[in-house]
């Protein structure tokens, strides 16, 4: 007689749906912590060839000019125009509310120098520069010319990203300088057109401390590290052809507009820790 044979129990698989529901889910944090992981990547190879590299001033200035000249009338036709819209602004509704602008211009500045201009200039530097930077070394990396340099014993960080993050954080804080003067000037001709405010009331520099331009230097210098690595970083991962470059590009502009936002978050609030200590 023939022993009784057992069957071993076979595993329970869950629904396809259902694991492709996980998946959906799971897919965007996986790829987030990926660009976030390589970025960072990036950001500690520049450091390390910013120290120990060779300095390429050839390229460098010639990144200065394209980050910094060729930004200038999109900066001063950008900010001109909001400077003169907030004041118009703030000035009807201080009339509406108290009648007095003695303090217009004072209030101002000190929200140009805290938050405005850094930021705004940043917005706009991340829209022209950045792209401009994802689809030149994207467009190196789909002709295989990244792979030139690797086989030539040239890295590509070195060679590519150092120059454009060196010139970029020289030229966020200029730009910011920058922007803060055209936005204080068209506020002040705002005020004094529509408001018959006089120039020498409008500028008013009782508002303003230390605090105020180092927060403001601070944030244009994180945010003239951190356009670059985010830009540079979406032109080295391209695949896929022009289609790559042009996935590229538009990762590149989201990236570095999402970065500004978040060292924006970062930095006010430290500051304003470091305000509430100190004071």
């Amino acid at each position: 007689m023939d022993a009784p044979t057992t069957t071993s129990p076979q595993p329970r698989r869950e629904p396809t749906n259902f694991r492709e529901f996980l998946g959906a889910i799971g897919r965007p944090f996986v790829e987030v912590g990926g660009t976030v992981r390589g970025i960072f990547s990036v950001f500690g190879l520049t450091l390390y060839y910013l120290v120990r590299g060779r300095t390429r001033w050839k390229a460098i200035f010639e990144q200065l000019h394209e980050v910094g000249n060729r930004s200038v009338v999109f900066i001063a036709v950008t900010l001109g125009f909001l400077g003169a819209i907030l004041i118009y602004l703030a000035g009807f509704q201080a009339l509406q509310i108290t009648g007095d602008l003695q303090m217009l211009g004072g209030l101002f500045l000190q929200l140009l120098l805290r938050e405005f201009a850094p930021t705004i200039a940043a917005m706009m530097i991340a829209t022209r520069v950045a792209t401009g930077m994802a689809a030149q070394i994207g467009s190196m990396v789909v002709t295989e010319q990244v792979d030139a340099l690797r086989m030539s014993a040239a890295q590509p960080i070195d060679y590519l990203v150092v120059p454009r993050f060196i010139a970029t954080t020289i030229m966020m804080i200029v730009l910011t300088i920058f922007a803060v003067l055209v936005a204080y000037s068209a506020g002040a001709l705002t005020a004094y057109l529509s408001f018959g405010l006089n120039v020498r009331t409008f500028v008013d520099m009782s508002f303003i401390g230390w605090f105020d331009v180092l927060l403001g230097l601070s944030k244009a210098l994180a945010y003239g590290m951190a356009i670059p690595i985010v830009a540079c970083h979406a032109g080295l991962n391209v695949f896929g052809g022009s289609e790559g470059v042009g996935r590229a590009t538009t990762a590149a502009v989201v990236n570095a507009s999402l970065a500004v936002v978040i060292l924006d978050f970062i930095i006010s609030g430290i500051g304003y820790v470091i305000l509430s200590l100190v004071s």
